[in-house]
């Protein structure tokens, strides 16, 4: 039985359609892992849900719970947006939480759960002022921003390659925060 749990939340960028890679290797590394994602995401993998929850052995969320009813997941050690499209990285950034990926991860911030970002954007989006500024806020909310050499490097439009994306250094910047957020 493992006792580190993960919150994994995709968005709807091409990387999501192989999100069970993250979850597989994540659970082979003992994190009991609960998987969320935007509403865009939950339609791209809509005829998945079923075996994502079985390999994860939870309901995928991808709205906020109703008042008074319980909570289904445990209570997350680390969480993990990724792939994290401009949206949901300015979104946080702003403090908008129209979704409950976002809002999640704004409530992590306050209540000091690790958090760990790592962008897929294309380099036309990674051109916008606001990614930069967005990108600068987390970071100085203590955010661990994946962004970059050692993160994810974006490619020009139209030429992604979802099938690389690097989920291996988002679970190791979870397991790092695990750590250092038990030392």
């Amino acid at each position: 039985m493992t006792n580190r749990v993960l919150y994994l939340f995709g968005c709807a960028a091409p990387p999501v359609v192989y999100i069970d890679r993250a979850v597989r290797d994540a659970r082979a590394q003992g994190w009991d892992v609960c998987l969320g994602v935007t509403p865009t995401a939950r339609e791209w993998l809509a005829d998945r849900l079923p075996e994502l929850e079985e390999l994860t052995g939870h309901p995928v969320r991808s709205s906020y719970r109703l008042p008074g009813r319980p909570d289904v997941w445990p209570r997350a050690d680390v969480v993990v947006v990724a792939p994290a499209t401009l949206n949901t990285v300015n979104a946080c950034a702003l403090g908008i939480t129209q979704t409950f990926v976002v809002g999640f991860a704004m409530e992590a911030i306050g209540k000091r759960i690790p958090l760990v970002v790592m962008p897929c954007v294309n380099s036309s989006y990674a051109r916008h002022p606001q990614f930069d500024r967005s990108l600068e806020t987390l970071r100085g909310a203590g955010v661990r921003v994946l962004y970059g050499p050692g993160g994810f490097v974006p490619n020009p439009p139209g030429q992604g390659r979802p099938e690389e994306y690097p989920w291996h250094l988002a679970l190791d910047a979870a397991r790092e925060a695990a750590e250092s957020h038990r030392a």
